[in-house]
């Protein structure tokens, strides 16, 4: 028994992913791939990955919409996971990252159930909805800029069905949200306050886990 979550050392996390995490040959390799990147700290931790497989095989999600993609390593963790009757709606704003995330697709055969807008996301949610696609999605995740967090969210809340999920990454921004310091970037007092307001949510049932750098999951009721 303990009373809070272990601080992880490297040998730990070493051994959670080789006896916790499964993964597709192609989503290794671009997992390794993409950990000798500039900004691999963008990309979800493997584990995580992990979690979202088994969400997957949990809920029975077929419609995935996922704000902030990166080079593709979620998107194509979930589309994996929901099989040939699954389909994905990606947002992000980089050229340069979604290149390498379609390469990895393709050699995954997954490609063709993946829809991409390389756009500003509240552009590409805006037109689900005007498409009537409001109610549609089974889980939704949040991986995106932080200051436009509290837009996706409710923009994502219309989106997924009753009993959808909503994920939400990096909620602790290493550890900054409970640092008094006055100087954080913008990012911080808007993270400090979506946390405080989902809490007090009745629109849905809340749990965060402490893994990566904080993953918040919400049911929609």
């Amino acid at each position: 028994m303990t009373r809070q979550t272990m601080t992880m050392g490297a040998d730990v996390a070493d051994y959670l992913l080789q006896v916790g995490v499964r993964e597709h040959p192609v989503q290794r390799a671009l997992r390794e791939f993409t950990a000798t990147h500039r900004l691999a700290k963008m990309q979800i931790a493997p584990e995580q990955g992990q979690f979202l497989t088994w969400l997957v095989g949990l809920t029975g999600a077929r419609r995935y919409l996922e704000i902030g993609t990166f080079t593709g390593y979620s998107a194509l963790t979930v589309t994996l996971a929901m099989g040939e009757q699954g389909s994905t709606v990606c947002c992000d704003m980089s050229t340069e990252f979604t290149t390498i995330a379609r390469q990895y697709w393709a050699e995954a055969g997954v490609d063709g159930r993946i829809d991409l807008y390389v756009q500003p996301a509240v552009r590409t949610l805006a037109m689900l909805l005007a498409q009537g696609q409001a109610g549609t999605f089974d889980l939704a995740f949040i991986d995106a800029d932080k200051n436009n967090y509290p837009e996706y969210y409710e923009t994502c809340l219309q989106l997924v069905r009753p009993g959808g999920i909503i994920a939400i990454d990096n909620i602790l921004l290493n550890g900054r949200v409970v640092d008094p310091q006055p100087d954080h970037p913008r990012s911080v007092p808007i993270m400090r306050a979506f946390n405080d307001a989902l809490v007090n949510d009745p629109r849905v049932s809340l749990c965060i886990l402490p893994m990566g750098d904080g993953m918040t999951l919400l049911r929609k009721l």
